[in-house]
């Protein structure tokens, strides 16, 4: 018996960011520990430390194709069972296609299904799981259970993997996952680390770095830096008393720097489940649109503290300076409090237990079963 042959459709770059990778490669490495056999279809260009990791776990990258029928005859050429579509610019009509030459197709989406006609759709937002209009889904509950609608009519007609309980996340995390949430330590010099995605695509490190050191709290701030232009713009930011700031670029070792920060700044992205699942004291900023609705329901349940929307840190006149005074007073408050970042711990290490990939590959390895009759590795 073959082993099944598993694709990821994704790609990574300064543009793009690495999120849709790195939920990718979570995945994939999910299904190479059940011995399936994993291929990634994208471009990885200018992400070194991404590339990296689909090496060292032996994923070949072959040409992505963007169209439905080049994705169809991707499929063939490479006979695969299933292939995983996570993409906002791919022709939403690929899914369907993949589908009508019998290949099991998984979309990851973000809220909008971009009316993708696919066997799964995986949605790993906090609060995908309550059915909600603006997230595209037919009547009823979106837990995993078969979705309603009529093919070609724009509406979900595969089953909805919703919500935290199917989160991606990477060996590296769950490996450090800590048995119970952590205690938090009084401190008089908080160790802070603080890192937007492996490329940093929206600028968001030198801003959140300048409203770090406008607490005025005494602090030891790391930042994950991942592009030259990042590195140069924060070479201008200047600590104040008490305050030091430390460049590194992105690492294997980025659970191990979350596990030993008193708190952790970030975008409200994929990371947003890593810090969750290590249960990570954090503050984040939506710093893109399709951030927003997790974001807020994020916020609103205490899993994490709000620091507000990039464009608003960022703009000029009263309304920047309000907006960055707003966040600097959430940062001091949340410096100056274990308690208060103690709380955040304990509501976000409950929250997402690390098994959402297991769930996730299950699905796809019934569908590949319940379409060739082949049984799962």
């Amino acid at each position: 018996m073959s082993p099944p042959r598993i694709g990821l459709r994704c790609d990574a770059g300064p543009r793009t960011g690495v999120g849709h990778l790195v939920r990718c490669l979570a995945l994939g490495e999910e299904f190479l520990a059940r011995g399936a056999r994993v291929e990634l279809f994208g471009t990885v260009e200018r992400v070194g430390w991404a590339s990296a990791q689909l090496t060292a776990r032996g994923i070949p990258v072959r040409p992505g194709p963007d169209t439905p029928d080049g994705l169809v005859e991707a499929a063939r050429r490479h006979a695969l069972d299933a292939l995983v579509l996570d993409s906002y610019e791919l022709d939403p009509a690929g899914a369907g296609a993949l589908r009508a030459a019998g290949v099991v197709t998984l979309a990851i989406v973000d809220g909008d299904t971009r009316g993708q006609d696919a066997d799964l759709y995986l949605d790993q937002n906090f609060g995908a799981d309550t059915p909600a209009p603006a997230h595209g889904l037919p009547d009823g509950p979106a837990d995993g259970t078969p979705g309603g609608g009529t093919p070609g009519a724009g509406r979900p007609t595969g089953r909805m993997l919703a919500g935290v309980r199917y989160t991606l996340l990477r060996d590296a995390v769950t490996a450090a996952r800590p048995a119970a949430p952590p205690s938090a330590t009084p401190t008089e010099r908080p160790r802070v680390l603080a890192f937007f995605g492996g490329t940093d695509a929206v600028g968001a490190a030198p801003v959140l770095a300048r409203v770090l050191f406008g607490t005025g709290h005494p602090l030891e701030l790391t930042v994950v830096v991942g592009r030259p232009e990042i590195e140069a713009e924060l070479a201008q930011v200047v600590p104040g008393r008490g305050q030091s700031l430390h460049p590194v670029a992105p690492t294997d070792a980025l659970p191990t720097l979350i596990g030993a920060a008193d708190l952790v700044v970030s975008a409200a992205g994929t990371s947003t489940w890593e810090l969750c699942c290590l249960g990570a004291p954090a503050a984040l900023v939506c710093v893109v649109d399709n951030q927003r609705d997790s974001y807020h329901r994020v916020v609103a349940h205490g899993l994490a503290a709000g620091l507000g929307e990039l464009p608003d840190l960022v703009a000029p006149g009263l309304a920047g300076r309000t907006a960055r005074a707003d966040a600097a007073r959430t940062l001091r408050t949340l410096l100056a409090s274990p308690r208060r970042r103690e709380a955040l711990a304990a509501r976000a290490w409950a929250t997402v237990d690390g098994h959402g990939r297991t769930r996730v590959a299950d699905a796809v390895l019934t569908r590949i079963t319940d379409r060739t009759g082949v049984l799962n590795p």
